[in-house]
């Protein structure tokens, strides 16, 4: 017998957000495997980290890179088949870490950074340019505009190979004010796509978390990003 524990709202929440993706997949006329659940666990204990893997989550997101690298350590034996996205802003003294730790790296924002990754990568790492569509001071990322140079500089940079872009939307009540943000980078993507260049496939679209991924799906988004869905409020 399964012992929930502190866990049992893990199950319940993270049956939901599946039938929620599914049906805004359907709505797209998308299939539902072909948007994958990236779980946040930032500031979530590793015992309920432990049960979502049980669950069956297999792609989980951590903000920051130290506490991403202690969660893979203490779930190492849990987790073989999981893969580690960081998600949150990377400087660039820690990105010999972060390519250590993570799988997939959604937030690489300026040249510096990725050229940092790359003198520390071992084989290949796939990378996400981050692009601040919305504007606001207060997200990292290059605008819309730059993003043909940026991703030009880092797909010349060894070891390292662009998958997509990612963006964050602004916290807003109606979901559907962020529309217009997630069609923009996924037009954007098909823009850099025609550029052909040389190791880069621009076929992840990383968008949308707890209070929007389901206009994120409908717009494209292959990968979303959602925490307190499924974990609830956390600290952090």
């Amino acid at each position: 017998m399964t012992n929930l524990g502190a866990g049992a709202d893990i199950d319940v929440n993270l049956e939901r957000v599946r039938e929620r993706i599914a049906r805004a997949a359907r709505r797209a006329g998308r299939a539902p495997e072909d948007v994958r659940l990236v779980a946040v666990t930032k500031g979530v204990p590793v015992d309920r980290v432990r049960r979502a893997i049980e669950l069956g989550v297999s792609d989980l997101g951590e903000n920051r890179v130290q506490e991403g690298a202690a969660k893979r350590a203490a779930l190492a034996g849990d987790a073989p088949a999981v893969s580690w996205h960081l998600i949150g802003h990377l400087q660039t003294n820690k990105a010999g870490r972060a390519a250590e730790t993570f799988d997939l790296i959604h937030s690489v924002d300026g040249v510096r950074v990725a050229e940092a990754l790359s003198r520390r990568v071992s084989g290949s790492l796939p990378v996400l340019l981050q692009v601040n569509v919305s504007g606001e001071a207060s997200k990292f990322g290059v605008g819309p505009e730059e993003a043909g140079e940026l991703l030009r500089a880092v797909s010349r940079l060894p070891g390292l190979v662009v998958r997509g872009l990612m963006t964050m939307a602004p916290l807003v009540d109606d979901p559907e004010e962020t529309r217009p943000i997630f069609r923009r980078l996924a037009r954007l993507a098909r823009e850099l796509g025609g550029l052909r260049l040389p190791g880069v496939s621009l076929d992840l679209l990383s968008m949308g978390m707890t209070q929007d991924f389901e206009v994120a799906i409908s717009e494209g988004a292959n990968l979303v990003r959602i925490g307190s869905a499924i974990f609830g409020p956390r600290e952090g």
